[in-house]
């Protein structure tokens, strides 16, 4: 069993095309940090190369944006944020003005890793995305 853990937690108001933004964003974000978190790269029965995947099970739960905003000051694991300024933006450099005028700003995901007990502390209770 693997010591660490990530799991992808968005907010269960999100409509499909949001959330798989999010998803998105978060583990391009999250793998950045993580330069260990590939397997090897691999070969279908054909012969067909396939690119390294993560060797970690994701799970992608649910919660209410208040609780994203926990999570995403949670002590004890590395934490990803997409907030609302993100979504918005449509250029790095105004989505960074925006959101150093912005107090306290909306969450609508939070990439979660580290000790997988900690993880699972923090998340046990969140449902599974349906």
């Amino acid at each position: 069993m693997l010591s660490t853990k990530i799991t992808l937690v968005l907010r269960a108001d999100l409509p499909p095309n949001l959330a798989a933004n999010a998803a998105v964003v978060l583990g391009l974000s999250l793998g950045a940090r993580l330069p260990d978190i590939l397997g090897t790269d691999g070969a279908d029965a054909d012969g067909t190369p396939h690119a390294a995947i993560t060797d970690h099970p994701v799970p992608v739960l649910t919660a209410p944006a208040e609780e994203l905003k926990a999570l995403h000051r949670a002590d004890g694991v590395t934490a990803v944020g997409f907030t609302e300024v993100a979504r918005r933006a449509r250029a790095y450099d105004a989505y960074l003005r925006d959101l150093a005028a912005t107090a306290d700003p909306d969450f609508v995901a939070v990439a979660l890793h580290g000790p997988r007990e900690v993880v699972t502390r923090l998340t046990r209770r969140l449902p599974l995305m349906g």
